[in-house]
């Protein structure tokens, strides 16, 4: 009896370490899908704003009219980060560029002064431009504003079929993640199927059987994310000494998320599967137990 009841331990502790470890395996890639996403979403962001826009201003603005200008400018929603350019930097790199000063040629700066923004992500399409630039063209110190139009309708557009094609990828493997610990689990609970219908002939109720399976099975599941969150967590740290600026992409905040995400799912999709599979041998009468 003793041996029987070693060899079951056995047997299950068994079953228990491959139910962790293959979970664990799924929930990788399923980390590695999550992550990916918020590293496109931080990567987009980060392209978008560093669209530069060009107001070009008023030759005869004055150093007050301008730095009044840049106080109004700071302070609308749509703006990430300026840069006021004086007529005289300007002029610097025009002579620069020319090898002559092209003041000494006519007499005076005609340069304008400039200033350089940077709009936040969500304002980096053509629909925002358009009444930004209307916006700010009611200004009477601004006189022309210069942005790229088309280079952030491609880039925009990129970003999107990324986006898509992530989003299909990650329902993919979602569903062949359920798939793949849903027959797992089946496997885990399919040797004990004789008992569970032992339980039923009893008179337990289906809850008082399918209990001590979901706490078990549940508990592999907590295994399986945190072995997945290590395995994910230095597979990062080992990339980022590689990477440093990796970071500026793949924020904590985002491995936060996902390291939650990934023990979540661990719990959530296993138990899922186990009361599936459990209710699967419940609602079989004892002949059918012999057929599968």
């Amino acid at each position: 009896m003793k041996n029987n009841r070693r060899r079951n331990r056995k047997r299950f502790g068994f079953q228990g370490i491959t139910l962790s470890v293959s979970t664990a395996l799924v929930l990788i890639l399923l980390g590695l899908v999550i992550l990916t996403g918020f590293t496109a979403n931080n990567l987009s962001k980060q392209v978008k704003e560093n669209f530069t826009i060009t107001l070009i201003l008023s030759n005869d603005m004055s150093q007050v009219e301008a730095q009044q200008f840049c106080t109004r400018l700071k302070g609308k929603t749509y703006v990430s980060s300026m840069k006021y350019i004086t007529k005289e930097q300007v002029l610097a790199e025009g002579t620069k560029a020319l090898g002559a000063n092209p003041k000494e040629l006519v007499g005076y700066n005609f340069y304008s002064p400039l200033v350089e923004l940077q709009l936040k992500s969500d304002y980096a399409n053509s629909e925002s431009l358009k009444w930004i630039s209307a916006e700010l063209h009611k200004d009477k110190n601004v006189s022309d504003i210069e942005f790229p139009k088309d280079l952030i309708d491609s880039v925009n557009k990129t970003l999107q079929l990324v986006i898509v094609i992530l989003l299909v990828l990650a329902g993919l493997l979602t569903f062949i993640s359920f798939s793949l610990i849903n027959n797992t689990v089946r496997l885990s609970v399919y040797s004990r199927r004789f008992n569970i219908h032992t339980m039923k002939l009893v008179g337990a109720s289906w809850g008082f059987i399918r209990r001590p399976f979901m706490r078990q099975v549940v508990r592999y599941g907590l295994i399986a994310g945190v072995l997945a969150v290590i395995v994910l967590g230095t597979g990062l740290y080992l990339l980022s000494l590689q990477e440093p600026n990796m970071l500026t992409v793949i924020t904590p905040e985002a491995m936060i998320i996902t390291g939650i995400s990934v023990i979540v799912l661990g719990i959530v999709i296993t138990a899922i599967c186990v009361w599936l599979s459990v209710n699967k041998f419940l609602r079989m009468r004892a002949g059918d137990l012999y057929k599968i």
